[in-house]
C-alpha cells in the first residue's frame, strides 16, 4: 500500500509508525489530533457532535463568524507528586480547534450546544424555508 505524503510517496505503515511515534513521544495523554466529529443531518437542522472525553464545558469555546463556525479546547494540567527523596512534576497540556463552513440554510441565531459524557452536542437549526416539507397531494382542476 502507497499513501502520498508531502510530495512524495512512501509505503502506508511508514506514515502511521511515524505518527504513532510522534504521539506518544510528544503528545502524552493528551490530543495527538482533533477529536473525532460526527455530522448528523436532522429534518430541522444539523447536529456536530465533537468526541473529547477528559474535558468539561468551561474547556471549550464556540465561535461564529463569517459563516464559520469554529471549535475549539484547551486544557493544561499538572501534576506534582513529593516524596522524601525526590520530586516529580508532569504537566499535560491538550488542545484543538475545528472550524466548520456553514450553509447559508442554517439560523446563525438559533445555535445551541450542549456537554455531556465527554461528547460536545451542537445544534444549528434549519431556517424555516429550508426545512424540506413533507410530501403533499396536488388537486387536478
Amino acid at each position: 500500500m502507497i499513501a502520498k505524503y508531502k510530495n512524495c510517496y512512501a509505503p502506508a505503515y511508514r506514515d502511521d509508525f511515524f505518527n504513532d511515534l510522534v504521539s506518544q513521544k510528544y503528545y502524552g495523554r493528551g490530543f495527538a489530533s482533533t477529536p473525532a466529529v460526527n455530522i448528523i443531518e436532522e429534518n430541522d437542522g444539523f447536529r456536530i457532535e465533537v468526541a473529547a472525553a477528559g474535558l468539561s464545558k468551561e474547556d471549550f469555546r464556540i465561535h461564529l463568524e463569517d459563516d464559520v463556525l469554529t471549535v475549539s479546547a484547551e486544557k493544561e494540567q499538572e501534576q506534582e507528586d513529593e516524596h522524601s527523596k525526590y520530586t516529580r512534576r508532569e504537566f499535560n497540556y491538550t488542545s484543538f480547534k475545528r472550524s466548520f463552513r456553514l450553509d447559508e440554510s442554517i439560523d446563525q441565531e438559533a445555535v445551541k450546544a450542549e456537554h455531556a459524557n465527554g461528547i460536545l452536542k451542537i445544534h444549528l437549526s434549519k431556517r424555516e424555508e429550508a426545512v424540506k416539507q413533507g410530501p403533499k397531494s396536488i388537486e387536478i382542476s
